[in-house]
């Protein structure tokens, strides 16, 4: 223990204080290199056919902001409802999150955000051009033709849409089943595009003689029809064989349709899959032949492993060489096939016959579902030529009118998403074309490309803030993953097998705010400021400036440390060499 002496001296201590603030010392002299505020692209937007701004969805998700939230959706996308149904999300594989435990539930979120908006009747605001007096002919009333017509809308154009049957939807409507998409789904987000302006007559079929008629009327026309004509197995017997979608048609507008008993399908797609398991609904123990291998099916992988659980058997490598009616019943002669060691340009197997192995299958039905094409051959686009434009998702000629075409005609990949996606491409391009010329359309293009393309950005075009985002797609080493914590991926609740097999009740439930907001948490919000503020809270200099919503760098005194750029957790924020 120690004691103060009896006599210790007391000293004053003198400090010296300067009566002038030091910011006369403008230390952002000593600076190399600056911090800059640059929001990238995500990479689940780069993959996303509709080039969603996906990472500022989610963000303005997560701060309960749901107009905001579908006004960016709709900007790029007028289906928000019917793709977070159907899509395959092909965001979700490029996910980052999914190096870190698991990808966000892009395609769920996407759903609850068109549902808020449809059951809240939530009033839109969508930025449009004036009407500049022009007039385009839309074929088909289906996702391409739709949306060619709802973008084309908000360029200033005034849009007929000719379509055959009693209602618009084209597959939306009456090809894809209502346990996956309800028919109140499709009619809302229809009648917010009618809303926009654009003008459906239904009941009027098109041929070409039709179009030369009113090409007159017309400043353009694009041909979305579809593929309406089922492809032909050309083998003994194929007359006694259901059309798949003549089937699914037969099913939406509730006609009677084979059921009961045993069933055959035929085929690897989409359609074959929906087939197979509105089946398995109607009580028939069905069986889906498919020439390749069960990972080689072009159908939606999960929509494949959905009908294996619904309990459609898959018989893998086999290839229909006749069907045969016996005492009431039919019966399918099928080809053993065997991979051949190569692939088709798809990334699929070959496969040649196995030698002489054959089947027979008995069942009471045979549905095909083996492709379609175009129901007419001046649906075609047309040939290789000098005059007509061969774009990403639809083809373009500087005819008079102008022609274009898109979707299913066009589309490597036939999707609802790329449907939209062909629509928007066509919009632009036709605008392009009226305003700077045919010469203009690629390089105009390229500069909406989201992040390295195909999927174009009609915010972009239409001069909004994204036009200022870098291409850079931000990949998992970009994250700072030191701000994140693992979190279990929120699923949808689903029916239970047992309960779906009956009725054609959708089976997965649209998220409860409480499932979207904790799964909008788990964004990383890749490449976009969401006012986190790691960047005021570590500058040592005191130099980042919130100013309402946007944040800005106080030059003077940024000594261009770096150590905002290093904490911000999504590379929002780059450094440039000072000048």
């Amino acid at each position: 223990m120690t004691t103060e002496p009896k006599h210790a001296e007391k000293i004053s201590l003198f400090i010296s204080r300067s009566n002038i603030s030091t910011e006369i010392n403008k230390t952002g002299t000593w600076r190399f290199v600056r911090p800059k505020y640059h929001e990238k692209t995500a990479p689940c937007s780069a993959a996303c056919p509709a080039g969603e701004d996906i990472a500022r969805i989610e963000m303005l998700s997560n701060q309960g902001r749901y107009q905001d939230a579908a006004e960016t959706i709709l900007l790029e996308n007028p289906f928000p409802s019917v793709c977070g149904r159907v899509c395959f999300h092909p965001c979700e594989t490029v996910c980052n999150r999914a190096g870190f435990d698991d990808p966000v539930a892009i395609h769920a979120l996407e759903r609850f955000i068109g549902d808020i908006a449809i059951r809240d009747e939530l009033t839109l605001k969508l930025k449009k051009f004036p009407e500049n007096g022009k007039t385009v002919c839309i074929v088909g009333a289906g996702p391409s033709g739709l949306a060619a017509g709802y973008f084309l809308s908000q360029l200033g154009y005034s849009c007929d849409i000719y379509e055959a049957r009693s209602e618009p939807g084209g597959i939306l409507r009456w090809g894809i089943p209502r346990y996956r998409l309800p028919d109140a789904v499709v009619a809302s987000e229809i009648e917010r595009i009618k809303m926009s302006g654009v003008k459906i007559i239904c009941n009027t079929p098109v041929t070409q003689n039709f179009l030369q008629d009113v090409k007159d009327r017309y400043h353009a026309m694009f041909i979305g029809c579809g593929h309406g004509r089922s492809l032909k197995m050309n083998i003994p017997g194929e007359t006694m064989a259901f059309d798949g979608l003549e089937f699914l048609s037969r099913l939406r507008k509730g006609k009677a349709v084979p059921s009961n008993g045993t069933a055959a399908v035929i085929g690897g797609g989409n359609t074959a899959i929906d087939v197979a398991r509105s089946l398995v609904r109607l009580g028939a123990t069905t069986t889906l032949v498919y020439r390749r291998r069960k990972q080689d099916m072009p159908a939606f992988k999960d929509e494949v492993e959905m009908a294996d659980k619904e309990g459609v058997r898959i018989m893998e490598l086999y290839s229909p060489l006749g069907i045969n009616e016996d005492d009431g019943e039919y019966v399918l002669s099928l080809q053993r096939m065997k991979i051949s060691g190569m692939e088709t340009d798809r990334g699929r197997a070959r496969v040649i016959p196995d030698g002489q192995i054959t089947q027979h299958l008995r069942v009471q039905r045979i549905i095909v579902a083996i492709g379609a094409e175009p129901s007419a051959p001046w649906q075609f686009p047309s040939q290789k030529n000098a005059e007509t434009l061969y774009l990403s998702h639809c083809t373009f000629t500087a005819s008079e009118p102008p022609l274009l075409f898109g979707g299913d005609l066009t589309n490597t990949t036939k999707s609802v998403t790329d449907a939209v996606a062909s629509g928007k491409q066509a919009a632009m391009a036709l605008d392009i074309f009226f305003k700077q010329g045919r010469h203009a359309i690629i390089d105009r293009l390229s500069s909406c490309l989201v992040g390295n393309g195909p999927a174009l950005s009609m915010e972009c075009y239409m001069g909004g803030k994204r036009l200022d985002r870098n291409p850079h797609i931000v990949s998992h080493d970009d994250i700072n993953l030191d701000y994140f914590s693992q979190t279990p991926r929120v699923e949808s609740e689903s029916l239970a097998i047992n309960k779906r097999m009956n009725p054609f009740d959708e089976i997965e439930a649209t998220f409860t705010i409480n499932q979207a907001m904790e799964e909008t948490r788990r964004c990383f919000n890749c490449g976009i400021c969401n006012a986190c503020d790691n960047c005021w809270i570590f500058c040592p200099e005191i130099a980042v400036i919130i100013q309402g919503a946007k944040r800005k760098i106080n030059l003077d005194y940024c000594k261009g440390c770096g150590i905002c750029v290093f904490e911000c957790p999504r590379s929002a924020m780059d450094l440039e060499e000072e000048l």
